[in-house]
């Protein structure tokens, strides 16, 4: 029997249900269908992934059906062609997602086609956790808990398929101009990324050898190489959930003093999985406040400032160099995200709304519930979310997490030279210090576009109006 796959945020072989479900059954024809249709438009940078991770997909599998247009039409129309009598596919979770695939699964059942779903991007799914009152969780460390609790499959390995001959209308990669050209922005991205399921396994290889065992103590230090870097991989599907939970959870077997890191990483990939689980039962968070009280909120609407933020020109060194790092490599370090975001939301007083769209654009690991979740988080507006007092302040956190600058250093250059005592403070230095290290605030660095002190004061302020609604 003949079954066409429809691969959509699970570009890989391994443990990957859908597939090997299908090459069970017989032939099958690997489809990717290139539809924005009801759902939101990928940014630049996963656009530039995408483009790779399939290309690298179309080398593992030796063919991949590429198409552009409605997947109910383009799935029929191909069964036609080939004889399958049966769709396969991993799902999504979205909103949009499952709205579009209910729709297609509805008109292929229609038209006498079998469909089958399966769980390939998460350890549980969003409905298989819930309360004693059967509700959903909206704290995090209950709902890590009870996670925690539940068995995790073994992944499957990559399956022996047997492939179709690809249809005569099929399209180009290149033909979908998904990398950018004038300018390339991203010329320099290959240095910093390989995607694509092997670069996915190497990625994770090397964090288990080199990284996990200091994961817990450096984890927030973004001068330091300390994360796994794997969550573009994870958004892409170039590795499941369940082949992290599996190598992780195996180290402290081999090392019990890799049971600290491993538990520490754990909850991060559980941090992704409550995310989930809050789109999937508030899927509105994604553009309202799951807080209603934070409508009040009397949000700053100041495009010079944004503006500032984007490239990085706050004046604030820690600030500029997440910013930048974001700009030049498609990624930030998660502790400057929280403090990038913070900046923004409680120094700018500017909507999280345009953080949320900023990093939709910029981030190769840009996914609509972490990125949603993570963002009302900062904002104090989500769920489990930070107090709304707790407003980082860039300076000490930059001196607690970049204690010598290196990041600072790496990310703003024109701060290279100047002492450490000032790194994360550049209006402190003396004229003489700052003209030794090559700075005139204003022109080659910028001052500062809010203070400190009066911004938290005005954080603070609008926060009394929530409190009063």
């Amino acid at each position: 029997m003949t079954t066409i796959v429809w691969f959509r945020e699970d570009l890989r072989l391994a443990d990957n249900p859908a597939l090997s479900a299908a090459a069970e059954r017989g032939a099958l024809l690997p489809v990717y269908i290139q539809t924005e249709d009801g759902t939101r438009s990928l940014g630049g940078a996963t656009r530039w992934w995408l483009h790779h991770s399939l290309q690298a997909l179309m080398e593992d599998l030796g063919c991949l059906s590429l198409h552009r247009g409605d997947p109910s039409s383009i799935l029929v129309s191909l069964a036609r062609q080939t004889g399958a009598t049966a769709i396969h596919w991993n799902r999504r979770y979205a909103p949009e997602a499952i709205a579009q695939d209910t729709a297609v699964k509805k008109h292929l059942a229609e038209v006498g086609l079998e469909v089958r779903s399966f769980n390939g991007a998460l350890l549980n799914e969003p409905w298989e956790i819930a309360t004693g009152s059967g509700s959903p969780y909206k704290v995090f460390t209950p709902f890590w808990k009870a996670a925690r609790n539940r068995p995790v499959s073994d992944p499957l390995p990559t399956p022996t398929i047997t492939l179709l001959q690809l249809p005569d209308d099929n399209n180009k990669l290149s033909d979908w101009e998904l990398t950018p050209t004038t300018p390339n922005w991203a010329h320099s991205w290959t240095n910093y990324w390989q995607p694509g399921e092997a670069g996915a396994q190497a990625r994770l290889a090397a964090f288990l050898d080199e990284d996990l065992n200091n994961y817990s103590q450096e984890r927030d230090r973004p001068d330091l190489p300390s994360t796994s870097r794997l969550s573009p991989h994870l958004h892409f599907g170039e590795i499941s959930p369940r082949q992290v939970h599996a190598a992780v959870n195996f180290q402290p077997f081999q090392d019990p003093m890799l049971v600290s890191g491993a538990e520490k990483f754990m909850s991060e990939l559980g941090w992704r999985e409550f995310s989930h689980h809050l789109l999937y039962h508030f899927p509105a968070m994604t553009t309202e406040n799951w807080r209603p009280a934070f409508e009040a909120y009397p949000w700053r609407d100041s495009q010079q400032d944004l503006n500032a933020w984007r490239r990085g020109q706050t004046g604030y060194p820690f600030v500029d160099a997440g910013l930048r790092e974001l700009w030049q490599t498609g990624f930030m370090h998660n502790r400057a995200r929280m403090i990038v975001a913070s900046f923004l939301v409680k120094h700018l007083r500017i909507h999280w709304r345009e953080g949320e769209a900023w990093f939709w654009d910029t981030l190769v690991d840009a996914d609509i519930a972490n990125n949603a979740a993570g963002w009302q988080w900062v904002a104090g507006s989500g769920a489990d979310a930070a107090p709304y007092f707790r407003i980082f302040n860039p300076i000490v956190q930059g001196q607690k997490f970049d204690p010598n600058g290196a990041y600072v250093r790496r990310w703003c250059p024109e701060l290279a030279e100047l002492d450490t005592r000032f790194i994360h403070a550049p209006w402190e230095a003396s004229p003489m210090e700052l003209s030794a290290a090559g700075i005139i605030l204003g022109k080659s660095y910028p001052y500062p576009i809010v203070d400190h002190r009066e911004a938290r004061a005005a954080a603070l302020e609008g926060y009394q109006i929530i409190k009063a609604t």
